[in-house]
């Protein structure tokens, strides 16, 4: 038998043996707080799995195999589902379950960097097309201009693009590069990724830095990617460095965060 105390507490009681019931342990319910920590860490499962790729045919397990398998309640499958449906990346079909929507692109950091030879499956292994929004010479900015470290008003190749990826919008890109990179840029074909147009003008680096940051999708940003206003993104700023350590190109980069998953593995050394 089960009965609410006054506070709220559950409280389990025994057969005594003679029709009555003797008091047992006592179980307080969980907090309000403890249920959102748990939805959250059950989201956090559920969308490492579905980014991953954990099924295959993109079907979910049913409610009651999550309960199981995460040893959570049916309230706390469903609000960690409402979540992930919200966010975008699943959809729940009534008489069929839960599927995957959206399949990310997963690639390497020093692939991202432009500082290694892609994989076959690498997003940078001609797998995109740019659209080009703009390509012209513009005098560099203030801000522009500092991270370069050349003066304000430097002339420099203004490179604007969306980054499609089987023909959907996954990125937006705007590049600052200077003279004599630019010139050797200014008439290349953009055929695919950022660092194919390099290669096919000849542009050698030697390395490259990313800062990452993130940003929910404004109106121009929205129309631009095919999302809704105040979705989520990965925003990045890129220096690219030439042969002698020069920085050459400027780049801020809003990617969908749906979209893309940057691996990183560091090593170790010994101290």
């Amino acid at each position: 038998m089960i009965t609410l105390a006054s506070n709220s507490a559950v409280i389990h009681r025994r057969p005594a043996g003679n029709g009555g019931y003797l008091p047992s342990r006592k179980m307080r319910p969980v907090s309000q707080q403890q249920r959102v920590h748990d939805v959250r860490r059950l989201r956090d499962m559920l969308r490492g799995a579905v980014q991953g790729g954990w099924y295959p045919d993109g079907q979910l397990p049913s409610e009651a195999e999550l309960m199981a398998t995460h040893n959570a309640s049916r309230a706390t499958v469903r609000a960690a589902l409402t979540l992930l449906r919200a966010e975008g990346l699943i959809e729940r079909t009534q008489g069929i379950g839960t599927h995957v929507v959206v399949k990310p692109v997963k690639t390497s950091l020093p692939e991202a960097h432009g500082v290694m030879k892609p994989s076959r499956e690498s997003l940078w292994n001609q797998r995109m097309r740019p659209r080009e929004i703009d390509r012209s010479v513009v005098p560099a900015p203030t801000t522009v201009a500092g991270r370069l470290e050349v003066a304000p008003g430097t002339p420099c190749l203004r490179l604007d693009y969306v980054a499609l990826h089987d023909e959907e919008p996954i990125a937006i890109a705007t590049n600052y590069v200077l003279f004599p990179e630019a010139e050797k840029l200014r008439d290349t074909p953009f055929v695919s990724d950022w660092y194919r147009l390099l290669d096919d003008a000849g542009v050698e680096l030697s390395d490259s830095e990313f800062i990452f940051d993130c940003e929910l999708a404004d109106a121009p940003l929205a129309s631009a990617l095919g999302i809704r206003e105040g979705a989520p993104l990965i925003l990045m700023e890129q220096l690219i460095y030439d042969l002698d350590g020069r920085p050459f190109d400027l780049a801020f980069i809003h990617t969908r965060g749906e979209r893309f998953r940057f691996v990183s593995r560091g090593l170790r050394q010994e101290r």
